[in-house]
């Protein structure tokens, strides 16, 4: 059984090879896919130089249609060429663990998808100061209620798929920006897939400034009522 960590990297050139190494070392048979809007810190090229000596690491580098969005689905796609039986997506940043991976492998046994969750028995968010963590709550809680999901982390970007899952909802997907988490759960719960949440540390950013401001995810909310709308 094949396992690809697929992530969309862009400005990560002080956090990749830190990432990819843990991967590889976290005692399972899993190869690397970076999908790489051509950063201008050139992370694509500390990817490039490491893949020249290890297999299992590939740069997916994307030229055109820039956006957190059309990286992940464009790295959905190219894993399942590649191959994938489960595809795990995962932050370039360092905020998400390989560690998880054992435990989301095993996890998956008895369900489609394993979300790896701060809000659960067990989870825990270190890096939230007071509006990031009021701003968060406020999105995960709305997020739950209109796609109608019992998930306690919607827009947790951590997650472990069967290869089927993405075969069907791939097609589906086209947001542009990292409004693709909360749309990848829309076709999860409108498919019936089986959702499990699994228990994880979101750490603190390596190096580098998050990409991501507390009010983004309030124009995120105006985006999942067109979502539900539009189907």
């Amino acid at each position: 059984m094949k396992t690809i960590a697929m992530i969309p990297t862009y400005n990560e050139a002080g956090n990749i090879k830190k990432i990819i190494d843990e991967i590889l070392s976290c005692g399972e048979n899993v190869e690397v896919l970076v999908v790489d809007d051509m950063s201008p810190d050139n992370t694509y090229e500390i990817v490039r130089l490491l893949a020249k000596t290890e297999p299992k690491i590939n740069l997916l580098l994307r030229k055109e249609k820039k956006g957190r969005g059309y990286a992940g689905i464009d790295g959905f796609k190219k894993a399942l060429q590649m191959g994938a039986d489960f595809i795990l997506e995962m932050d370039g940043d360092g905020s998400h663990s390989p560690k998880y991976i054992s435990k989301f492998l095993d996890a998956i046994k008895d369900c489609d998808v394993v979300i790896g969750s701060r809000y659960i028995d067990g989870g825990k968010d270190e890096q939230r100061n007071f509006l990031r963590y009021a701003v968060s709550s406020f999105a995960r809680h709305y997020l739950a209620a209109v796609i109608g999901v019992k998930v306690k982390d919607p827009t947790s970007g951590f997650r472990l798929f069967r290869r089927n899952v993405i075969e069907k909802i791939a097609g589906e997907l086209k947001a542009n920006d990292p409004f693709i988490v909360a749309e990848v759960l829309y076709y999860l719960k409108k498919n019936n897939f089986i959702i499990k949440e699994y228990p994880i540390e979101f750490l603190s950013r390596i190096s580098g400034e998050s990409k991501l401001r507390p009010f983004t995810l309030i124009k995120y909310l105006f985006k999942v009522i067109k979502l539900r709308l539009s189907k």
